[in-house]
């Protein structure tokens, strides 16, 4: 296969229909060699082709009659001195960082190590054996995909629900999925995942790990995997093993199908991405890809260089401060968004990228150079807003462009729906928008991700179950995954058949899904939360990819009862503007409304005056008035919704609360209580159609509750009430007082 010099430019294996450039970054090298084989088993390369052409630190070779499918690795020549951060070893072929497939899994021995195991100061020393047959191979790819006028929807962000998702666990028990396709991206889009998504009503799928990942040599010696894939090798690869169409590239249309056929039903397709770390570890981790190609450029190094900085807590950081690093990533984002389609992404420990050297700077240049770029600066942004490194929690900080997973939000609400003391502060800030964090900067409260439950932790059911962890099946002896979840068992440790702790747990369930969905921001659901899902205890099932981590599709009536309720839910928030304002409350009367945009009850009716009096309130109202809306719709008129009120009691008591109004005339119609799920099916019709019904005594007539100012309702022990007050009844009354 003849060599010819090619180009620095672009990075990665580019096929342009005669033939493949190839070009990797390695400046401190001494020599480069491009190996190609037959197979990704295979342990003996079919060519090692010198490449001689280096260019700005780029080291490029044309390969005249290659083609899609080739597969191919790199051994890199240079000084192997570890306590200098150099960990040049060619005995160790190399995952080209820019590789858009691979094919072949990491078969985990020795070889695939730089150093001897078991030698004294073992990564000292230097290891000679060739780990071509246990490296996945690089694959090249054909790009050409026919989109069919594809392209990013570009929903509105305080219109937008996200649902988190894991591929393989959402789809791997369900039973209208065929068999092949559970586990993988055509299983995501099956018939039977995209009626339940579209019943759902979410708008976009936040997707866990995609990125090609591996699972730790310790987890696979112990029978467990990385699950949950936060350990990335490959930034441009989507994952094999969630292919139903094989691994020689072909995962990459297969991707590109999933996200063409989400966007036709109207789902936005966000990644979880991994940008902050590696799968290489420590000094002590194996050599796969980066460390091998230049290590001192791609990492973090301590003062002595023989080890790493760990902002992470993976063994090690990407070094974000160094150029060819910044490229690399914004490469990846820009070919997700260009080539792949996705709608944004969601940046796993986003504090670490920040970093420039120690400290966490929000105007490091990661940011500055995505808010410049023409591409990136266009799509969601999602911070994960924190590190394990010291400074790193920073919430509140991330510059504008930005949403971050609200961690105050998850925190202040699990408090409070547990009746811990001195919430009600809190409470109010998460319940609109947290404009103590995000009224900065020109950020709007959609720069708010409001959370209950993620991935990592207790699922909602687990949350309400149990007051401590139970991980033993990680095999750490319960030593890993968070100690304090804020959680509260209900009386009962775990499984339970006693009836009065089930309704109680199933009420705090509705409490916290309603709290998520009736606060201002944007609310992130969690896959199996609305069925009731269980990881028995397990707030860290990272390893676990089994029955254990995978959703349960047989749904029992209680647990069908909190997907209805959950879907009614969704259904009153895209329905009702009121609960996703663009803009930040004032807390005063807007334009012509007669009443405050936002206003804050006392049980006796009376306005808070937010005294240190109230601050152990654990009941209270808010009114959110409809006719007070600053947003405009796609003509720049402003938009109107009707009035709601909500009532809040965290406490063991029922509270009798007085209903407010500006009015006599007003009427408020109870929309859904807590307590009472049942009672909240009956009126879905009525509210998302948005239709007017005679409201006349007596009360609960057909089932529906009326009630005037200073009436008194009885606020359920632990529960939540919505009530409405339609607009076309001010208009009708309006109507009626016309002179005309």
């Amino acid at each position: 296969m003849k060599a010819w010099p090619g180009r620095p430019y672009p990075l990665g294996a580019t096929w342009d229909g005669f033939g493949v450039n190839f070009a990797i970054f390695a400046e401190n090298a001494e020599r480069v060699e491009l190996c190609l084989f037959d197979s990704p088993e295979a342990e003996a390369e079919t060519a090692r082709i010198e490449v001689t052409q280096n260019t700005d630190q780029v080291w490029h070779v044309y390969l005249r009659d290659s083609q899609p499918g080739q597969l191919y690795g790199y051994r890199v020549h240079g000084p192997y001195r570890p306590e200098e951060g150099l960990r040049f070893n060619p005995n160790k072929l190399l995952i080209d960082p820019y590789a858009k497939a691979l094919g072949g899994d990491v078969l985990w021995d020795d070889s695939l190590f730089g150093y001897t195991i078991g030698a004294e100061e073992a990564d000292l020393s230097f290891d000679t054996r060739n780990s071509a047959r246990s490296t996945p191979k690089s694959v090249v790819i054909d790009q050409t995909f026919d989109w069919e006028g594809d392209r990013l929807l570009g929903n509105p962000w305080h219109e937008t629900i996200i649902y988190e998702v894991h591929v393989k666990g959402f789809t791997m028990r369900h039973p209208d999925i065929p068999p092949e396709l559970r586990g993988t991206f055509s299983g995501l889009i099956a018939p039977a995942s995209l009626a339940y998504l579209r019943s759902l009503g979410v708008t976009a799928i936040e997707l866990m790990p995609v990125h090609q990942f591996i699972s730790d040599r310790i987890l696979e010696d112990q029978g467990l995997s990385n699950y949950w894939g936060y350990n990335t090798i490959a930034y441009f690869a989507p994952a094999a093993n969630y292919s139903s169409t094989g691994i020689q590239g072909k995962q990459v249309a297969e991707f590109k199908y999933m996200v063409k056929i989400l966007h036709r039903e109207g789902f936005e397709v966000i990644l979880d991405v991994v940008y902050n770390h590696t799968a290489e570890g420590n000094h002590m981790g194996p050599t796969l890809s980066f460390r091998g190609i230049d290590n001192p450029s791609y990492y973090h190094l301590m003062p002595e260089k023989r080890y790493y900085l760990d902002f992470t807590g993976t063994g090690n950081t990407l070094c974000t401060n160094h150029p060819r690093v910044l490229q690399l990533i914004m490469d990846s984002l820009r070919y997700w968004v260009l080539e792949m389609h996705v709608d944004g992404f969601r940046f796993d420990l986003a504090s670490a990228l920040a970093r420039e050297l120690h400290e966490v700077d929000k105007l490091a240049s990661f940011f500055d150079i995505i808010h410049q770029d023409p591409v990136l600066s266009q799509v969601k942004l999602i911070a994960e807003p924190w590190d394990v490194g010291l400074g790193g929690y920073q919430v509140g900080n991330f510059p504008v462009l930005w949403t971050e997973w609200n961690g105050r939000y998850r925190d202040t609400a699990r408090r409070f729906w547990r009746s811990d003391e001195g919430q009600m502060y809190d409470m109010c800030y998460r319940l609109t928008g947290s404009s103590d964090l995000y009224s900065w900067g020109g950020k709007r409260p959609y720069a708010s991700i409001n959370f209950i439950t993620c991935h990592d932790g207790f699922t909602l059911h687990d949350l309400v179950s149990y007051n401590d962890k139970h991980n033993e099946a990680n095999l750490n002896n319960n030593g890993d995954g968070a100690d304090d979840n804020l959680s509260w068992n209900c009386g009962v440790e775990g499984l339970t058949y006693d009836p009065e702790v089930r309704a109680l747990r199933e009420r705090q369930k509705r409490n916290f899904l309603a709290t998520l969905f009736l606060s201002q921001g944007v609310p992130m659901l969690q896959a199996g939360d609305e069925i009731g899902r269980t990881q028995k205890g397990n707030n860290n099932t990272y390893c676990q990819d089994n029955e254990l981590s995978w959703l349960d599709w047989n749904l029992d009536d209680e647990r069908r009862a909190l997907l209805e309720f959950t879907r009614l839910l969704i259904q009153v928030r895209r329905s009702h503007p009121v609960f996703h304002r663009s803009n930040f409350f004032q807390g005063k009367n807007v334009r012509s409304s007669e009443i405050k945009d936002l206003t804050w009850f006392h049980s006796t009716g009376e306005e808070v005056s937010f005294d240190r009096s109230d601050f152990n309130m654990r009941c209270f109202g808010v009114r959110l008035a409809g006719d007070a809306l600053e947003d405009v719709d796609a003509e720049g008129k402003y938009l109107k919704d009707d009035t709601f009120l909500i009532l809040l009691n965290a406490h063991v008591e029922a509270v009798p609360f007085v209903l407010p109004a500006r009015s006599d005339t007003v009427k408020w119609e109870l929309i859904l209580d807590t307590s009472d799920p049942a009672g909240s099916k009956s009126v879905v019709g009525r509210l998302t159609q948005g239709e007017l019904y005679t409201m006349q005594e007596p009360k609960n007539k057909g089932g529906v509750l009326i009630m005037r100012r200073g009436e008194v309702f009885n606020l359920e022990p632990r529960s939540l009430a919505l009530f409405r007050h339609s607009l076309k009844q001010d208009m009708r009354i309006l109507v009626e007082r016309s002179p005309v």
